[in-house]
């Protein structure tokens, strides 16, 4: 098969190495390079980075409905174009352009979370199982038709370690929906839209603890958004991240967010449903500790108010 693979982040790079080997790879497309860190250094792509290192061309359109774009890939002419987090949205021409279309890797089990960030809202919303599809693209948003899925249990899993097992998972999905293809065997199911739900982009507001939630739902909250953008509150004015916690089914008609207990097992905060144990912190201008290291420096008041 000659293929054109479209991908940016890490997530992405998996998907890439398996079809290196067993396909020629005529282009890789990637977002451009973005400003990074404290000194807004320009930084490649992951994507970029390995394409790069096994010698393929790299096209990095800053819109792929732009015109000089698209006929640079007519001129490719590939059989199919494999879509894996690439971060824009196909336009139709550009869609037409492989013989034989567009496969896309999602990570989640369509209908269900389309859109920009599946793993973190599965987390978010306390589901228990989610998955990596494959399916033949078309205008919408992860609308097109499902090839194959593959399920994965969340249990205690946070966002980022999900992402890595997804990111493995969905690269062997690939290479099966890819043999399938080529044996003429591949199956073809068509979304049910009324089931679908959507897990839209994130921002840095996203990790702010509502302590009149429950316990369950502010841990799922933890969970769902490390690395980034992070959960946190406020203690006594002073923002600080919270990366770590555990439920205790305790149940407490005090204030939501007032701490009725601090020890060398974590900080314990009412919140509307239970007791949030806080085990791991992280304070402005210092590094991700537990909280039995942290009071070995510093003090935390029992009946202060979080998120004041």
């Amino acid at each position: 098969m000659k293929i054109v693979f479209m991908g940016t982040p890490e997530f992405a790079v998996p998907c890439l190495n398996e079809i290196i080997d067993k396909h020629e790879v005529l282009a890789v497309v990637t977002q451009p390079d973005r400003p990074k860190g404290r000194g807004k250094k320009l930084s490649a792509p992951p994507v970029k980075e390995k394409a790069l290192f096994h010698d393929i061309i790299v096209l990095q359109p800053l819109k792929v409905r732009d015109e000089k774009f698209i006929e640079e890939m007519k001129v490719l002419n590939p059989d199919y174009i494999v879509v894996v987090a690439f971060g824009q949205i196909l336009p139709k021409e550009l869609l037409d352009i492989p013989k034989f279309g567009c496969i896309n890797v999602h990570a989640s089990l369509l209908p269900q979370y389309r859109g920009a960030a599946p793993i973190n809202w599965c987390i978010i919303n306390g589901e228990s199982i989610t998955g990596v599809t494959t399916m033949y693209m078309n205008e919408g948003l992860d609308t097109g038709d499902m090839i194959l899925k593959s399920e994965i249990l969340i249990e205690d899993k946070t966002a980022d370690q999900l992402h890595d097992e997804l990111s493995a998972e969905g690269a062997k999905l690939l290479d099966e929906t890819l043999n399938l293809i080529e044996m003429g065997r591949a199956p073809r199911e068509k979304q049910i839209d009324s089931q679908s739900s959507y897990a839209p982009i994130m921002n840095k507001n996203l990790g702010n603890i509502n302590w009149q939630k429950s316990a369950e739902s502010i841990r799922n909250l933890i969970r769902g958004v490390i690395p980034w953008p992070s959960a946190y509150t406020t203690y006594k004015g002073e923002k600080f991240k919270v990366w770590k916690a555990e439920v205790q089914l305790k149940i407490d008609n005090d204030t939501p967010g007032k701490i009725i207990e601090v020890n060398n097992q974590g900080v314990f905060v009412c919140t509307g449903d239970g007791i949030l144990v806080i085990k791991e912190v992280q304070f402005l201008n210092s590094r991700r500790m537990t909280v039995d290291a942290y009071l070995r420096g510093h003090e935390i008041e029992e009946g202060a108010i979080l998120g004041e």
